[in-house]
């Protein structure tokens, strides 16, 4: 049985126990899928039909707008839109949307960025959305310099829109854990990109310019992650990281009624992370 789909009759059967779906209210999926043709090939199609999420922001899709073929864009009730790295095969972000959005974009201005495919963002009525990929520092921190600069870019940014007074979501692999709670091993990875203090400290930044992590509303217990290392087959000892949030600007926190991991939804390296808002 397909991975994916092994999972899905799980999801569904405890929509009601979770109470993650509720009438009434809008589902945002975020995921990390380490490839979107791959994901495809592992029941993704299926995935999206059984739990018919809202609005879909897939990270890490590694395809050109270009090369992006009908099977991949006709899911049944979505429009697809992509943004794509100039180099093939690499980052890249998606969101597919049963919602067509007032306005919609890629980046935020700025080509050593936005070259990389690493932010789309749609405008809907009451809210934007922005699906991140963010940088990852690199073997031995050669990218750290640059993941910095990408997340100080990115937070000047969303504190212009704050201050216009938008509503706004983030979401998407940020590459961090933010606290020793977001991480099986903090103690060995304290001077490991992915958890060094400057790069926490930029969490701690946006949080104080008015977001707030939605996850954590609802969950303050360990052993919650996002992410596992496949060569060392950490996702069976559940030795992992939370890399992947939902952050909502405070104004907008009123209209959050729920944030879950959904750890079982295999696939990828990652697993998904779903935001329930009030419609």
């Amino acid at each position: 049985m397909n991975l994916i789909n092994s999972h899905s009759k799980h999801i569904n059967d405890n929509k009601k126990k979770n109470k993650l779906f509720v009438p009434g209210t809008k589902t945002i999926a975020s995921w990390n899928v380490n490839g979107l043709r791959a994901i495809h090939r592992k029941g993704f199609k299926e995935f999206l039909k059984n739990n018919n999420f809202d609005i879909v922001c897939l990270q890490e899709t590694k395809i050109q707008e270009d090369k992006v073929t009908d099977e991949l864009k006709n899911i049944g009730g979505y429009d697809l839109y992509i943004s794509s790295a100039l180099r093939p095969g690499y980052s890249g972000v998606g969101i597919y949307t049963k919602t067509k959005p007032d306005a919609s974009g890629n980046g935020f201005g700025i080509s050593r960025f936005d070259d990389e495919g690493r932010i789309i963002w749609h405008h809907y009525k009451d809210f934007i959305v922005f699906n991140a990929y963010m940088p990852n520092g690199g073997r031995e921190k050669k990218r750290l310099s640059y993941k910095l600069d990408f997340y100080d870019a990115f937070l000047s940014h969303l504190k212009e829109l704050l201050k216009e007074g938008k509503n706004i979501i983030i979401t998407g692999d940020v590459n961090t854990a933010h606290k020793p709670i977001d991480l099986a091993r903090p103690k060995q990875n304290e001077k490991n990109t992915g958890f060094l203090p400057e790069e926490r400290a930029w969490i701690d930044r946006l949080i104080s310019s008015g977001f707030i992590d939605a996850f954590r509303i609802f969950n303050s217990e360990p052993g919650n992650y996002t992410w596992w290392d496949y060569k060392t087959r950490s996702r069976e000892r559940n030795v992992g990281w939370r890399l992947d949030y939902f952050f909502v600007s405070k104004g907008f926190a009123k209209n959050i009624k729920n944030c879950k991991i959904l750890p079982d939804v295999m696939g990828s390296d990652h697993c998904p992370v779903v935001l329930e808002i009030s419609d």
